[in-house]
């Protein structure tokens, strides 16, 4: 429960506004991207319930119906249409929806491997072993294609070489995005042990796709240098 600060009364901590004078409420420190929206903590949502929710919300929260409130309410209306600004992008996309989910749940999942570190691609020991060959050959080619641009050239067979790869990473990534999709059903409707089995294997599976996710950056920017 959270108190109103407005007249005292208690609320529920996904309460948006007070039950007993209707002010909106603060930001619950406990708020959670699902309950905030008033989804049940599952990785199947409707992309259509998803954007209704959103959209309501987004009205009840504008700071323009705030206008000629108190400081408090004024505050209130803006940390919750970031926070549900947040908790929308974070669930519309299905990597983001997992990786958030299986973190709310306990999962440990390595920021040190995150795009937000870039030398995390560039350690041998986080390649996928299938991709430890490919990699290193990508690494030379990339570095040869940084260089010739250094030096005005162009490398019409190099450059092919580096779209096809690009191609196949994509091609591997989407495969990725399969595996995780499969994993959604296996979640939202297993018991205890089998939601940690599956949260293992999306674990690893999310590694792999944000090593994958890594290396089509590289080749992207490489190629658009």
């Amino acid at each position: 429960m959270q108190a109103c600060r407005e007249c005292g009364a208690g609320a529920p901590l996904d309460a948006h506004f007070c039950p007993q004078c209707s002010k909106i409420l603060p930001l619950a420190r406990q708020a959670d991207y699902f309950g905030f929206l008033g989804l049940p903590r599952k990785l199947t949502i409707g992309a259509g319930d998803l954007e209704q929710r959103f959209r309501a919300l987004s009205r009840q929260f504008h700071p323009d119906y705030f206008y000629n409130g108190s400081t408090f309410e004024k505050r209130a209306s803006l940390e919750r249409s970031s926070f549900l600004n947040d908790a929308y992008r974070t669930l519309k996309q299905p990597a983001g929806r997992i990786e958030y989910l299986l973190k709310l749940e306990g999962a440990e999942i390595g920021e040190e491997h995150s795009g937000k570190n870039k030398d995390a691609r560039k350690d041998p020991s986080r390649v996928p072993a299938d991709l430890l060959e490919e990699v290193f050959d990508l690494n030379m080619q990339l570095e040869e294609m940084r260089a010739a641009r250094k030096m005005g050239e162009t490398d019409p067979d190099l450059q092919s070489t580096l779209e096809q790869a690009k191609r196949k990473f994509d091609g591997l990534q989407d495969e990725v995005d399969q595996d995780l999709n499969k994993q959604w059903q296996v979640w939202d409707e297993g018991d205890a042990a089998t939601r940690k089995k599956a949260e293992k294997t999306m674990v690893a599976l999310l590694d792999r796709r944000r090593y994958l996710s890594n290396l089509v950056r590289d080749v992207t920017e490489t190629l658009g240098a």
